[in-house]
């Protein structure tokens, strides 16, 4: 399975995704700070999931209809920075989505992630990262879960990590950094954590418009994880806001 996740940069970017599209074939395509009223219904062969509602700039989910059918997705409020509540507001930093993966049969959780900027401290955004993975674990819990998105964690990885692992996930790094505008804040802040899969490969993309460069995940199904039955019931997307902390 092939996950790109893209820091659009104020939707700056948007219009390279069609490109992306192509040139790598991802099966799931999850963004930050896009345009959620300009999306495009599909890109390529990715049909729009979903997206966050109550964003200037907001989170959306794409994936291959003829590899999956949708079962539920959920946009997520999780703890506020000061630059939320006094600045840009962004009441909603995830957005997660429940899938029918119809060619390996079973069920996954896949979610677009924007942590607070870097004007919060490091224990608010892994206050954030924690409540996320609970929210996920609710929306498809024992399920295969992937989450990608924009960390804003510049330094300080392997206590991030230990956190993360603290809670079930593991934490994986791309192939090169992954933001470079600013000199002393330039690293890898763009990541994925993932629970119930292998993680092939995270590689970075060649940069474009945004200050931000493309992660492209490519992941396996654990063998060590026990296989789920598949979710009975319409496949069509049942959206709903959960508030969080």
């Amino acid at each position: 399975m092939k996950v790109i996740s893209y820091n659009l940069r104020k939707n700056r970017a948007s219009g390279e995704l069609i490109a992306l599209a192509e040139r790598y074939d991802p099966d799931i395509l999850c963004l930050q700070e896009c345009d959620t009223l300009e999306l495009p219904a599909e890109v390529g062969l990715l049909h729009l999931a979903d997206w966050t509602v109550r964003n200037r700039l907001g989170l959306a989910i794409y994936y291959r209809r003829d590899r999956f059918t949708t079962v539920k997705t959920q946009t997520f409020a999780l703890k506020k920075s000061v630059h939320d509540r006094l600045l840009t507001p962004a009441h909603e930093r995830l957005i997660g989505t429940r899938l029918v993966d119809l060619v390996e049969q079973r069920e996954i959780v896949v979610a677009s992630f924007h942590a607070a900027p870097l004007t919060a401290l490091n224990s608010l955004r892994r206050n954030q990262i924690r409540s996320a993975h609970d929210e996920l674990h609710e929306l498809g819990p024992g399920l295969p879960t992937l989450m990608v998105g924009d960390y804003n964690y510049p330094i300080f990885k392997q206590k991030l990590s230990a956190h993360v692992n603290e809670s079930g996930y593991d934490l994986t790094l791309s192939d090169t950094v992954t933001y470079t505008r600013y000199k002393f804040f330039q690293g890898h802040f763009d990541l994925a954590t993932s629970v119930g899969l292998s993680i092939d490969n995270v590689a970075t993309l060649p940069s474009g418009t945004s200050d931000h460069m493309p992660i492209l995940v490519t992941s396996s199904y654990s063998a060590d994880k026990p296989m789920r039955p598949l979710y009975v019931g319409s496949a069509a997307t049942d959206r709903d806001v959960t508030i969080g902390i």
